[in-house]
Order: structure tokens, then C-alpha cells, then sequence
């Protein structure tokens, strides 16, 4: 008697488990995307398309009045001046542009958008691809948000059709700036102050 209650428990023990395993393998997997990634991707795709099919309506309800574009290159625009670029003949025509958001933090009624993007134009017939990182930042005004600012840094850039040239050797040099949890950094020499002139406090 006591040995068929011992092998009963063990059983209902052993099916209720089976049981919620089950159950959690055919739950739905959460969705990856926050929905603040998800909306600000809308955005970034709207951007990209409007850039390709050189659509100015388009740019223009995405970028402020006030924005400023600091390209990969270091060449500082306003949103006329990007405007401008889409007519513009002889310069960079673009062929593709795909934007992905990875981060999104909202402080208040502004929005920093970080993310990944791969652009590729074409120049005298020469097509181009720059791969790199993107930080943009958006005002939420009237209703509706808007970029007032834009940057980009390459990570790679290479022709079409070519691959990426691999560094020569590895630097062995210090790295000149601190990396939190991996690096504390040198202190940088101080030069003496010139003769006549206030030093400058120490913080």
C-alpha cells in the first residue's frame, strides 16, 4: 500500500512537470523590440526612403528646421543644405541607405536614437558603400517628432566589389583615452605654465 502512494506521488509529481514544460515551450517568445526601438525605426525607414527616392516632402517632415548633420566625413549641413544635395548632379547619388535603431533613451520631450547603417552611392559610375554607426537626435514638437540632429562615424567604407583591406600589423601603442572597467587611462603630462600667465586651478 504504502509503496503504490509512493510510486502515485512520483507519477503526478513527473506529469505536472511534463506538463508545465510544455506549457513553456509553446509560449510565445517575447517581442526583441521595445516599442520606443519600434517607432523610431518607422522613422529611420522613413529617412532612408526618402533620401533614395530624393524626396524632399519626405525629409522635410523628418528633419527640423534647426537640424545640423555632422557626416561620417566631418562636414557640418543644415537641413537646406541636405535638401539641396538631393538635386545636386554632379556630387554622390544615392543608391541605397538601411538604418537600423539599436537604442533608443527618451529624456523628457527628446529623443536620442542610436543605431547601424550601411549607405551605398554611386560617384562618376563608382559605386561606394560605407558601413558605420549613427546617433540622432529628436524633439518631440506639435505633436510629432522630428531629427534636430544627426551623426555619423564610419567603421568601413570600400567600393563595391572589393573587400575591406586588413590592417598591416597591430599597434602595440597605449590606448590614449579611458575605457571604463578596462583601461584608467595616463594622466597627461602638464606643461609648466608661461611666465606672466595665471595657472589654471586644479581640479
Amino acid at each position: 500500500m504504502k509503496q503504490t502512494l509512493i510510486s502515485l506521488t512520483a507519477c503526478t509529481v513527473l506529469l505536472a512537470g511534463t506538463a508545465f514544460a510544455q506549457q513553456q515551450a509553446t509560449a510565445p517568445p517575447a517581442s526583441p523590440q521595445s516599442p520606443e526601438i519600434a517607432q523610431f525605426q518607422k522613422f529611420e525607414d522613413q529617412w532612408s526612403n526618402a533620401l533614395v527616392k530624393r524626396d524632399q516632402y519626405g525629409l522635410e517632415n523628418l528633419m527640423s528646421p534647426l537640424y545640423v548633420d555632422i557626416s561620417s566625413g566631418g562636414d557640418i549641413t543644415t537641413r537646406n543644405q541636405q535638401i539641396a544635395l538631393l538635386y545636386e548632379k554632379s556630387g554622390p547619388q544615392p543608391v541605397s541607405m538601411e538604418q537600423r535603431v539599436v537604442n533608443v533613451r527618451t529624456i523628457e520631450d527628446v529623443a536620442v536614437v542610436d543605431g547601424t547603417y550601411i549607405q551605398k552611392w554611386k560617384v562618376n559610375g563608382t559605386t561606394h558603400e560605407e558601413r558605420g554607426i549613427f546617433t540622432h537626435v529628436y524633439q518631440h514638437a506639435r505633436g510629432n517628432w522630428i531629427c534636430i540632429n544627426s551623426q555619423r562615424t564610419a567603421v568601413v567604407e570600400q567600393q563595391a566589389g572589393q573587400k575591406a583591406a586588413k590592417p598591416a600589423k597591430k599597434s602595440t601603442a597605449d590606448l590614449p583615452f579611458h575605457i571604463p572597467l578596462l583601461f584608467k587611462g595616463q594622466d597627461a603630462p602638464q606643461t609648466p605654465p608661461a611666465a606672466g600667465s595665471n595657472p589654471a586651478p586644479q581640479q
